[in-house]
């Protein structure tokens, strides 16, 4: 029997706008039909109607880079709290998420099976996930933690959930590659560059020869998943995508060589346009912890992020909306929808990105990020139309309800109980 219909709203389902008014039909957990006047078919009888006429429809939103179980990474004032505190953090940040829309998301590191599977038996409230647990890294590579003092950095720090990621030469990076597909990652997550919130490497620099990336993205291609590469130098990003990584996280200093190396393996390019303002923001509350070389480097990123995104998208790179979360503030993520059309992307490939694009990254049988007949039953409610991308900086106060599995999750900005 069907569950429930959503009745009369404007439809977009992951890929276009539908030319009228639609309707809905979820049923254990799918979608079960999107048509014209489903409520009136005898078929549907005895489903919970819920008028949506006026608002507009969306898939449940995906986010591909995310942060859980993270508030601060980089901050010094990790060092100080318990070590216990990300695991309660990460059930706050869960339910941000959740109630910004986003339904499912791809953790990019520090998030263990734990997580997901609290999400998945209905402990806590939360999008579905798939995870990379750890962050595999050179030494003295981005997820290298290791501080000047000889000490390491709290962040991500390996426990018995969460395997060590720091690997070097071909057959240490196959067994810890290994290692963290034994402790449950739904994909490998590498750094081939250095980073922002690292203190001690350069955003410009490469890290990784091609040979050992290859050599992850084999183990992870034997498991039957793939590669996502944290890569912000050109040179890194092509030694990335020549070694068959499926998606490349940031991008920020991109040649005209790597950008036709995205569409020759069509690979997808997640940016992250919001991160890098939100160490900036952060640091501009003089409480953020953060060391003055990590926001030196995030100052200098900014626009020249922005520059290589938008020859990335007028080259049509396959894009797919990603925010760093954590690095950011958990439940911000539909700021980043703005920020990608301020980098030259139409409202249709904004949508696209944050819905069948990034669906298809985590579930290439297209059963998320789409209202189509067997996806998943998630779907954002927003108030009334949606039309331009002016909108897109006010859409997450337009948020009325969040659907998740054929469930009401949110309604009003508030998690629904049960």
């Amino acid at each position: 029997m069907t569950s429930l219909i959503l009745q009369g709203a404007t439809v977009f389902d992951g890929v276009d706008f539908l030319p009228t008014p639609r309707d809905v039909a979820f049923e254990d957990g799918r979608v079960l039909a999107v048509g014209e006047d489903l409520a009136a078919a005898p078929e549907h009888a005895g489903a919970q109607v819920v008028d949506c006429s006026g608002t507009t429809v969306l898939p449940g939103l995906v986010d591909l880079h995310v942060h859980v179980a993270s508030s601060s990474p980089g901050s010094l004032q990790a060092f100080a709290e318990p070590f216990s505190l990300q695991f309660y953090e990460s059930v706050a940040n869960l339910a941000a998420t959740l109630r910004a829309g986003v339904t499912t998301v791809r953790d990019a590191g520090g998030a263990d099976l734990g997580a997901k599977v609290a999400v998945e038996r209905g402990i806590v409230p939360g999008p579905r996930m798939r995870i990379a647990v750890s962050i595999m890294s050179q030494t003295g590579g981005h997820a290298d933690f290791w501080m000047p003092s000889g000490v390491h950095a709290p962040t991500f720090a390996p426990h018995a959930g969460r395997p060590s990621g720091v690997a070097d030469g071909v057959e240490e990076v196959r067994k810890v590659a290994r290692s963290i597909l034994r402790a449950g990652a739904d994909h490998i997550k590498i750094c081939s560059t250095g980073g922002v919130l690292s203190p001690r490497d350069d955003p410009r620099h490469a890290q990784f020869t091609v040979e050992e990336i290859r050599v992850v993205v084999e183990e992870a291609a034997a498991q039957g998943t793939y590669v996502m590469a944290h890569a912000q130098a050109a040179a890194g990003v092509k030694n990335a995508l020549r070694a068959g990584v499926r998606t490349v996280e940031h991008g920020i200093y991109l040649d005209e060589e790597a950008i036709e190396l995205f569409l020759e393996h069509d690979a997808c390019l997640v940016p992250t346009l919001a991160a890098p303002l939100a160490v900036l923001a952060k640091a501009a509350t003089g409480t953020s912890g953060l060391p003055p070389q990590v926001v030196e480097k995030a100052r200098t990123v900014v626009q020249v992020h922005r520059e290589s995104i938008a020859r990335a998208v007028q080259a049509g790179v396959r894009i797919g909306m990603g925010t760093d979360s954590g690095v950011g503030v958990h439940g911000e993520n539909l700021e980043e929808l703005a920020l990608l059309a301020g980098v030259g992307m139409d409202l249709l490939g904004v949508l696209r990105a944050c819905t069948s694009v990034a669906g298809d990254v985590v579930d290439p049988t297209g059963a998320v990020g789409r209202l189509a007949p067997g996806s998943v039953a998630d779907a954002v409610v927003l108030e009334g139309q949606l039309t331009s991308t002016g909108q897109l900086a006010g859409l997450p106060a337009a948020v009325r309800q969040v659907y998740q599995d054929g469930r009401l999750r949110v309604s009003g900005g508030v998690l629904v109980a049960g």
